[in-house]
C-alpha cells in the first residue's frame, strides 16, 4: 500500500515538474505573428519591430505572416482559428474593435475570440486642409463648416474605416456636417487632397507631414489629448475646445482559449521588449509611442472601443455590409 502511495505521489510529482517545465520553455518552437494587412503599413513595421526584438529575447524565431483581405477580417479569422497555445499571435489596430460593427456576418467575435495580450504602442492622426481652404486652426475648420454645412468635405480609404469613423466621431463632437467621400485606399484620398478635390483628410501623423512639406496642404491639429512630442508645434484638437481624442493603436492579440500561464507570460514578455532602449528608439522613428500596459487595462480598452465605435457607426447610419 505504501508502495502504491509512493508511486501515485511520484506520478504527481512528475506531472506537476512537467507543467512547470513546459511553461518555462515557451515558446517551444517558431512563432507566427499574424498582420491581418499588406506589409509596408505601420502596424506591419510596428509588428516587425516587436518580433524582431521578441525573437531575441525567447530565443526563438517570431515570424510575421501578412494575411490580406476583408478589411483585415481574413487574418482575424485565422488567428482565431489557430491553436491556442501561444504559438500564434495576431497584430491589429482599431480595424478589430470596428469590424463587428461595419460587417453583418463574421465568424469571430473580437471580445469572445481573442485575449488582449498587450498595447503596442500609438501614434497620433493629424488633421489636414487643402491650402485652398482659408483656414489655420480647428476652431476656424468648425466654424467654416457650421456656416457652409454639407459643403466641406473630406475624404477616406473605405467606408467602415478607422478614417471614416474617426472623422464622423469629430463631426459629432464638434456638431458639424462635413461630407465623406471614401476611396479604395488611403493613397487615393491623399492624391485627392493634393489635388484640391477633397478639402479635409485625417492620416497618420508622418504621412500627414510630409504631405505638409509640399505646400499644398496645411496640417490644422494632431488628434491626441496633448501635443505630441514627434510635432510640439502642432496643436491638439482639443486646445480647440472640441473634446475629441483619435489615435492609431497598435497591439497582440492571442486565440481565447489559450493557457492563462501563456496569456501572462506573453504579457510580461512583450513589456519587457517594449521596455528596452533599442525597442523604444525604433518604435519612435515611425512616430509611435510604445505602452506594454497590462492584460486589465489592455482589455478594458478593447472592450471601450468595441462599444464606441457601435455608437459611432449607429449615429452615423451606416450600413453594414
Amino acid at each position: 500500500m505504501v508502495c502504491f502511495a509512493r508511486y501515485v505521489l511520484g506520478l504527481g510529482f512528475l506531472c506537476l515538474s512537467a507543467n512547470i517545465f513546459g511553461a518555462d520553455r515557451f515558446p517551444e518552437r517558431p512563432v507566427r505573428m499574424i498582420v491581418p494587412f499588406s506589409a509596408g503599413g505601420t502596424l506591419d513595421i510596428v509588428a516587425r519591430v516587436l518580433a524582431q526584438d521578441l525573437s531575441s529575447y525567447w530565443g526563438q524565431s517570431v515570424v510575421v505572416d501578412n494575411r490580406v483581405g476583408a478589411g483585415g477580417n481574413i487574418g482575424n479569422e485565422l488567428a482565431a482559428q489557430a491553436a491556442p497555445d501561444g504559438h500564434t499571435l495576431l497584430a491589429n489596430t482599431a480595424a478589430l474593435t470596428i469590424a463587428p460593427s461595419v460587417y453583418k456576418k463574421l465568424s469571430f467575435d473580437p471580445l469572445r475570440d481573442f485575449v488582449p495580450i498587450s498595447k503596442v504602442g500609438f501614434s497620433p492622426a493629424v488633421i489636414l486642409v487643402h491650402e485652398s481652404v482659408r483656414v489655420n486652426s480647428i476652431s476656424e475648420l468648425i466654424a467654416l463648416a457650421k456656416a457652409q454645412p454639407g459643403k466641406l468635405n473630406y475624404g477616406s480609404s473605405g467606408i467602415g474605416g478607422s478614417v471614416h469613423l474617426a472623422m464622423e466621431l469629430f463631426k459629432s463632437v464638434a456638431k458639424v456636417d462635413i461630407t465623406h467621400i471614401p476611396y479604395k485606399g488611403a493613397a487615393p484620398a491623399m492624391s485627392e487632397l493634393m489635388g484640391g478635390q477633397i478639402q479635409v483628410l485625417l492620416n497618420a501623423m508622418g504621412t500627414g507631414l510630409a504631405l505638409a512639406k509640399s505646400g499644398k496642404v496645411k496640417v490644422l491639429a494632431v488628434t491626441t489629448a496633448q501635443r505630441s512630442p514627434f510635432a510640439p508645434d502642432v496643436p491638439a484638437v482639443a486646445e480647440s475646445g472640441a473634446p475629441y481624442e483619435f489615435s492609431y493603436w497598435y497591439g497582440i492579440f492571442a486565440p481565447s482559449k489559450t493557457p492563462r500561464a501563456i496569456v501572462t507570460q506573453l504579457n510580461a514578455d512583450v513589456t519587457k521588449v517594449l521596455e528596452t532602449p533599442a525597442t523604444r528608439k525604433r518604435l519612435a522613428a515611425q512616430g509611435v509611442t510604445p505602452v506594454g500596459n497590462s492584460l486589465a487595462q489592455f482589455a478594458a480598452e478593447v472592450k471601450n472601443e468595441v462599444r464606441t465605435w457601435a455608437e459611432v457607426v449607429k449615429a452615423s447610419k451606416i450600413q453594414p455590409e
